[in-house]
């Protein structure tokens, strides 16, 4: 036997990670970004189950409107990310780096309610130490912002070097971004 070969499974395990858009190492980024917040959600809730008055007067603190607005703020930028690439494999490249700018400012506007938001509890004397529904609020929303940053660098980045592959490994981290804010949302603001 050629252990050169790959066999039927490994053949096909390697075709599914061939056609994976962008760099398989954005990938491994994304899966293990996805199971950070899924444990600072998943202990955001087993917390939650020991104070759940508590965590339902907090929560009532929060600015839902804002964060709806801002899932809808950022599912639109996922949706111009994507317009992007699309752009791009078609060979426009001056559209597809508007569609890039166009989620970027998105994603700044994003960052700028976040930012009324947490001036907002502020105000109120509420910080990161006030209880444990904050400190997980402010953990893992400022972690999500920073994320978001993170995201605006890397569509600036790309809209410069522009190639597709570049392009779809920045808007699939973009696109990650987005998830985790659309899990964040319900479990940390509206869930009760």
């Amino acid at each position: 036997m050629n252990h050169g070969t790959r066999t039927g499974p490994q053949r096909a395990s390697s075709d599914v990670l061939s056609e994976l858009p962008g760099e398989l190492m954005m990938w491994v980024l994304i899966a293990s970004e996805i199971l950070v917040f899924g444990a600072a959600l998943m202990a955001f809730l087993a917390v939650r189950v020991s104070d759940p008055a508590g965590f339902a007067a907090s929560q009532a603190l929060l600015d839902q409107t804002a964060a709806a607005v801002n899932t809808l703020v950022l599912v639109t930028s996922g949706l111009c990310a994507a317009a992007a690439v699309r752009a791009r494999e078609a060979g426009s490249r001056n559209v597809a780096r508007r569609w890039l700018f166009v989620a970027g400012g998105l994603g700044i506007v994003f960052l700028v309610i976040k930012g009324f938001e947490y001036a907002s509890k502020a105000s109120l004397g509420i910080g990161i130490d006030t209880n444990p529904f904050f400190m997980f609020y402010f953990l893992i929303t400022g972690f999500h912002a920073l994320h978001v940053v993170a995201g605006v660098v890397l569509l600036a980045v790309v809209a410069w070097a522009d190639s597709v592959r570049n392009m779809e490994a920045a808007v699939a981290f973009w696109h990650l971004v987005d998830l985790v804010w659309v899990l964040l949302f319900p479990i940390v603001y509206v869930l009760r």
